[in-house]
């Protein structure tokens, strides 16, 4: 590998334009791409197949309005609201509402409707009362009118009754006079025949004649009382038909008004069946308010359909647009983090600085300003094509708001020292007299070895990112491993060519006059002391057991709040204090409760659609949501939704807490098994999601991953220090060091954001959990790091004790050989890192301030402090080896140790002709 590279690096100084050109065409390539691809950047952290993914996935698809990226926008007034400043809100409303997939709410005339809700109840159990007072009215005469049809049907059948024995009797007097009649015929019959025979004398004829017409009058008279018999009969028949008619009638009006009375008795069940679920719902919803008691504050709802957990930047500038118009009606309005969350700048005034400081640096270490500018310029040029390539890919992969500011970051530290490291190297060699192309060549080769192991190391941590199976995790640490790459590339390949271009120019002036005749600038008299009797190093070495104490209490103080340490992701109250954002939280909290910052989404799917009407859709509602609140720690909750086919709910449950607060997450753990039970009582599938939910979740899965990771990076690191130090002790104590350096960034980080020590140094106004992703990449990427510093130093000593140093002495030599370059290399990353601690990205900047106390701890008490005083303990005994594991052990030339020795015994020979002229080029003020 040194060879390929040494032959890389004479290749890239000869041709040293075209090398620039090439890499100028790449940038604008990735810039270009950048400008015509990149989608916005988003701050959605989304784990698929994850609890609540699923569910709100159920959500998006059953009640789409109810699943859409929703902001909360606080207006606030200093007296109460008037009715100018009320119409303002609601034409406000009216914007937004107009803006394509957005929905909103009227906070006022929300507030009424919930404050109506109480008025209209009490209205409707008025008119219920009065509704029963009349169908009491009306049972009662529907008694009077059944008793009356009762009184009738007794009165009919009487006349039914006397009609009959009027009948009877009419008939019976019928038959008599008929009887009556047929007899007087026949007795006239008889007298006629007598007579006719002369056998009835004539007195006897008359006093027969006389008997039978008085008979026949009495017959008359019976007929003509059996007429007037028959008559009333007639009469009392009518009467009895009338009486029949009259009852049917009567019967009629009663089967209608009790058909009317059910009907009524019904309707007043109903009401009284919603009045009771109107109230039910009533309950669970009292208290909740939009607008607080002195109207001054009001809370508006912004929800945007299909955001995908991010509002588009044209969305969010249309939104925030409105704010002009509620400014002019005297309303103060303040938007939420999902409102004002703005991507497109990854890079603000904190990190500047801490270039600003790595500058500085590298003028103080290299002694002038063009060899400074170079690490800063190559370090550029690495995150330049590694950002913009990476962004380009956005159009493809969804890429969080942490990635590119991530990847900014560790290129902008990793360029600037893998540049450095080369530029110290070709610096030395040039003070000792080598040609410029040679010294470059042969840096590329040893130092170039170095950068490229100690690049890999850190773009495999980074890669192995992806093995927590946590996709937005797995972007992020291959992004990040991708500009480390182009950083490495960079500094093999770019770096050279300018070097190549500047010629002598990278030394300082008093450096480039003091060279001698023969070209080499002498360093005799520098130091009083011998190598290994000078320096820290040196130091640390007669007082090892002091200085190990020291050490581990150090890193003991810094690590000890790791054991508090809790994950969570950031909402409104990690926000900057004057933000908006988190003026918008912070007037919620007061006048709305805290809960009112991250309500729970509970979705619940039925095994039947409700089918029956509103009021059995409210009483299952009100099943569900008493159920709900019965939970502890729940303060209220409320419908958010029903399907079209009332097959799915959601309900928003509003806990004490706030999102990131202990307590909702407990309440969290305590709702996922209540639901189980409630669905069974309810007949229905019930899950959680939100971005409450959803935080919780990734925190809790992150951290289910961390063992892995951890396990992962460490066994990594002693196979790889294993094949670098052939030594068994060596990757022990490398890696255990960076245990140490992982626990006390662990530990700085915990006592700044969520114990808040020192918070008015590092702006930390609210304390809370700790970025739920920090410890795993805080793992990868210090692993990368301290592998760095732990390759550069100990190879150095090393190298000493295989050049025949005893092992004590060779930790000073070594030390002191690579110990300014390494320092200056840890103070930029330092600077760089303490950059981001004030970065305009809250999110970034605990990771910013992890890096920046691991490297410390890393560099300045790990490696420069108790590795020397472990291996000065350890002597020979450091770099033990079993016979057998040397034997199968690849040798791995780190630092260029036999391109070296291959290439000192062929002295360079002074250039001629061309060359000659090239080299004067290349050396205009030697």
């Amino acid at each position: 590998m040194a060879t390929l590279l040494h032959r890389l690096g004479r290749w890239c100084a000869d041709r040293r334009l075209i090398v620039v050109a090439v890499w100028a065409a790449l940038l604008a390539l990735t810039v270009s791409g950048t400008v015509l691809l990149a989608k916005p950047l988003t701050n959605e952290f989304s784990i698929p197949g994850s609890r609540f993914e699923q569910v709100l996935t159920t959500l998006q698809e059953e009640i789409p309005e109810a699943a859409g990226t929703t902001g909360t926008v606080v207006l606030t007034s200093d007296t109460p609201f008037t009715d100018a400043q009320k119409d303002a809100v609601a034409e406000a409303v009216r914007e937004w509402e107009s803006i394509e997939g957005v929905t909103a709410v009227d906070p006022f005339e929300a507030q009424d409707q919930l404050d109506g809700t109480a008025e209209e109840l009490a209205g409707a159990r008025t008119e219920l009362e009065q509704g029963r007072g009349e169908l009491e009215t009306a049972e009662e005469q529907l008694g009077a009118a059944e008793q009356k049809v009762e009184d009738g049907r007794a009165q009919l059948e009487e006349g039914r009754s006397q009609l009959e024995t009027g009948e009877a009797q009419v008939a019976e007097q019928t038959q008599q006079l008929e009887a009556g009649q047929a007899a007087l015929d026949q007795q006239l019959a008889q007298l006629e025949a007598g007579v006719a025979a002369g056998q009835v004398p004539p007195a006897a004829e008359q006093q027969a004649r006389a008997e039978i017409a008085a008979g026949q009058a009495q017959l008359d008279a019976g007929r003509e009382q059996l007429a007037a018999a028959r008559a009333q009969l007639d009469a009392a028949r009518e009467q009895v038909a009338q009486g029949e008619q009259e009852l049917k009638d009567g019967q009629a009006q009663v089967e209608e008004g009790r058909t009317q009375l059910e009907s009524g008795r019904t309707q007043l069940e109903d009401g009284e069946a919603a009045l009771a679920a109107g109230e039910r719902m009533a309950d669970l919803t009292q208290g909740t308010r939009l607008v607080n008691e002195g109207s001054t504050v009001a809370m508006s709802q912004v929800s945007v359909i299909d955001a995908e957990g991010f509002i588009p930047p044209q969305t969010r500038e249309q939104i925030l647009a409105v704010d002009a118009g509620l400014e002019a009606a005297g309303v103060h309005a303040d938007f939420s983090k999902e409102i004002t969350d703005d991507l497109s700048s990854i890079m603000g005034p904190g990190e500047v600085l801490g270039l600003v400081v790595a500058g500085l640096v590298l003028v103080l270490m290299l002694g002038a300003l063009l060899a400074a500018g170079l690490p800063l310029l190559m370090a550029l040029v690495g995150v330049g094509v590694g950002l913009t390539g990476a962004l380009a890919l956005t159009q493809w992969v969804s890429m969080n708001s942490v990635t590119p500011a991530l990847a900014l970051m560790l290129g902008l530290a990793v360029g600037i020292d893998y540049s450095l490291f080369l530029i110290n190297r070709h610096r030395q060699q040039l003070l000792r007299g080598m040609g410029v192309r040679e010294s470059i060549a042969l840096a590329v080769g040893t130092s170039g070895n170095a950068v490229t192991f100690a690049g890999l190391t850190v773009i495999i941590a980074l890669s192995a990112l992806v093995i927590t199976r946590i996709p937005f995790l797995g972007v992020m640490g291959l992004v990040a491993a991708g500009t480390v790459l182009v950083s490495v590339l960079v500094a093999l390949t770019l770096t050279p060519a300018l070097l190549s271009l500047m010629g002598l120019r990278v030394l300082p002036r008093k450096a480039r006059r003091a060279l001698d005749s023969a070209g080499t600038y002498s360093t005799t008299g520098e130091h009083a002391q011998p190598d290994h009797l000078r320096g820290w190093a040196a130091w640390v070495q007669r007082r090892p057991w002091l200085t190990l104490a020291g050490v581990l209490v150090i890193v003991a103080g810094l690590a000890w709040p790791a054991a508090q340490l809790r994950l969570g992701l950031p909402d409104g109250s990690a926000e900057p204090a004057g933000s908006t954002a988190y003026q918008a939280y912070d007037t919620v909290r007061e006048e709305f409760g805290a809960g009112a910052n991250g309500p729970i989404i509970v979705v619940a799917q039925l095994e039947q659609p409700v089918d029956e009407g509103e009021t059995a859709l409210m009483n299952t509602q009100a099943d569900i949501g008493e159920e709900l609140d019965a939970v502890d720690g729940v303060v209220r909750v409320l419908p958010a939704g029903v399907s079209e086919d009332r097959s799915t709910l959601a309900f928003q449950v509003v806990p004490e807490g706030g999102p990131a607060e202990e307590s909702t997450e407990q309440l969290v753990d305590r709702l996922t098994g209540a639901i189980t039970e409630i669905g069974a009582h309810q007949d229905a599938t019930m899950g959680l999601t939100g971005q409450t939910v959803a935080n919780i979740d990734i925190s809790q899965q992150l951290a289910d991953a961390l063992p892995l990771y951890l396990s992962v990076v460490v066994g990594l690191s002693l196979i790889l220090l294993l094949l670098v130090f052939r030594s068994v002790l060596v990757p022990l104590l490398a890696t255990g060091g960076f245990l140490l350096s992982v626990a006390a960034a662990f530990g700085a980080v915990v006592a700044v954001y969520q114990l808040g020590h020192l918070s008015p140094v590092f702006d930390v106004h609210e304390p809370g959990p700790v970025l739920s992703f920090l410890p795993i990449l805080l793992i990868g990427i210090l692993f990368g790091l301290a592998m760095d510093y732990q390759l550069f130093l100990v190879s150095a000593m090393r190298e000493s004790h295989v050049h025949g140093e005893p092992a004590r002495r060779a930790v000073v030599t070594g030390f002191n050989h690579s110990a300014r370059v390494v320092t200056a290399a840890a103070i930029i990353m330092i600077s760089v890192f303490g950059g981001f601690v004030w970065a305009h990205l809250t999110m970034i900047r605990p990771i910013g301030l992890g890096l920046a106390v691991g490297v410390l701890v890393d560099a300045f008490l790990v490696r420069m402090t108790l590795t020397p005083a472990v291996m000065s303990l350890l002597g020979e005994r450091a770099w033990w080896l079993p016979r057998w594991l040397d034997r199968i052990l690849p040798d791995v030339d780190v630092e260029g140790a036999k391109l070296e020795r291959q290439l000192a015994p062929a002295s360079p020979e002074p250039p001629t002709g061309d060359a000659a002229q090239d080299e004067r080029e290349l050396s205009p003020s030697r």
